[in-house]
């Protein structure tokens, strides 16, 4: 867990690079704040 005790804010986190990104961190240990700035699709 390379990135425990860490926190990452990352913009356009909701789909594509921002949500693979988003992922990759919180297995990494990472406490995630993320934004978007469009709704989620469902």
């Amino acid at each position: 867990m390379r990135l425990q005790d860490k926190v990452a804010i990352i913009t356009g986190g909701s789909r594509g690079i921002g949500f693979a990104t988003v992922e990759k961190f919180l297995q990494e240990g990472a406490a995630v704040i993320l934004k978007s700035y469009t709704k989620d699709k469902e």
